[in-house]
């Protein structure tokens, strides 16, 4: 045999060992993923699902037993996080403002604070959907094993699909109480002094004033039912 053939011969036994000496180290590497998805289920199973919709923080000790699904997390606590702080600037103010209004001269005095409100709330349909396409974009990109797919999908169903297809009516319904509590507000203001107000009733000098105010009203009851039946549905006080 050539001395060339012999050296190419021992360059690759000796490439061997190497070779498999990188295989024991990279197998050693992936054996972390079984336990930080086996840590991530059971957080999810045991903290996420029983839990209510204000997620916690991980800390750190968390963060290195979930590994690479410290960012599978984000996803819901992020969504979570920016729904709260949509729905307390703009549905929780018109809530506020409406169960404020308790008598007829409460029509008057909140409608200037109620249609600042109401402006906003126009705004917060179209932002909830922005919130819910970004998650939704996020979960499609994650690559889960089955038996973390399936418990993911029901802290996901409960966290970002459930909120944001429940809220949608208690919007919707707001919306139209705010709407006509202003209406009766600014009704009342244009008839400045003819006014009497009472404990609870109001009076006016022609029966076309009275007219016009009772055809206000007459959707208000039924309205405010609707609102307090979407915010029990929604969850939402």
């Amino acid at each position: 045999m050539m001395l060339r053939d012999r050296l190419a011969q021992l360059r690759y036994v000796l490439m061997i060992p190497v070779l498999f000496f990188l295989a024991v180290q990279l197998t050693a590497c992936g054996d972390k993923e079984p336990d930080q998805r086996k840590a991530f289920i059971q957080f999810l199973q045991t903290t996420i699902l029983p839990g209510g919709e204000r997620l916690p923080t991980l800390s750190e000790d968390q963060k290195q037993k979930f590994g690479t699904y410290v960012s599978d997390y984000q996803i819901l606590l992020t969504f979570t996080q920016q729904y709260t702080q949509a729905i307390n600037a703009s549905l929780t103010p018109v809530l506020d403002q409406i169960n404020q209004i308790r008598v007829p001269q409460d029509y008057l005095s909140h409608r200037v604070e109620l249609q600042q409100s109401a402006g906003a709330l126009n705004l917060l349909g179209p932002q909830i959907d922005r919130l819910k396409k970004q998650a939704d974009d996020a979960r499609a990109a994650l690559k889960q094993p089955e038996d973390l797919k399936a418990v993911y999908e029901q802290a996901y169903t409960k966290l970002v699909i459930q909120p944001a297809q429940k809220v949608t009516p208690v919007i919707s319904s707001a919306g139209t109480l705010s709407e006509t509590l202003i209406q009766v507000g600014n009704f009342l203001n244009m008839q400045g002094a003819q006014v009497t107000y009472g404990a609870n009733s109001v009076a006016f000098p022609t029966r076309l004033q009275a007219t016009q105010y009772n055809e206000l009203m007459g959707g208000l009851q039924t309205q405010h039912q609707q609102l307090l039946q979407a915010q029990a549905g929604g969850g939402v006080q």
